[in-house]
């Protein structure tokens, strides 16, 4: 079973990346989510992405505001893909957030999302474990062709409308 992991540099950051659990444990992969700080529990963080692929994690989001740093600190420490969520913030609604995870230094990438976008992240994850689990790739599919559907029938009823 494909095993992912979200972390979160703060608890109060939760509701950011609920999506992303929600499109994870909907297409069966296994999510880990916790709280880790790369500021506050450098150690911690150190610790979780030197250990990831012997846990059997496959792929990690990082979803961190301001400073925003976890993403990086933890693609440090890792070899496997590294998804950044920047979290929207009261100071530049997200833009430092973002600015801080798009900005790594070379041999240290970290793929990142829009601002507050948990779905997509977790829909980057699932298109990455996707090259490795058949099965996750046709439910990809699958969702990509109900989207499609959808949007159709919305354009049909409002031509409809009109």
């Amino acid at each position: 079973m494909a095993k992912a992991a979200i972390l979160m540099g703060s608890k109060s950051d939760f509701d950011v990346v609920k999506p992303a659990v929600g499109i994870l444990k909907q297409f069966g992969v296994e999510t880990e989510v916790r709280v880790i700080s790369a500021h506050r529990t450098p150690e911690e963080a150190h610790e979780f992405a030197a250990n990831a692929r012997k846990n059997g994690i496959e792929v990690i989001i990082c979803a961190a505001g301001k400073a925003a740093h976890l993403g990086g600190v933890i693609a440090a420490s890792t070899t496997l893909p590294v998804i950044g969520l920047p979290v929207k913030t009261d100071m530049m609604g997200g833009l430092d957030s973002l600015l801080s995870i798009v900005q790594m230094p070379s041999g240290i990438p970290v793929a990142t999302v829009g601002v507050n976008g948990g779905e997509n992240a977790g829909l980057l994850a699932l298109q990455i474990l996707g090259v490795r689990y058949p099965e996750i790739a046709e439910k990809l599919s699958a969702y990509k062709l109900a989207m499609r559907e959808k949007i159709n029938a919305d354009d049909k009823a409002l031509q409809e409308m009109l």
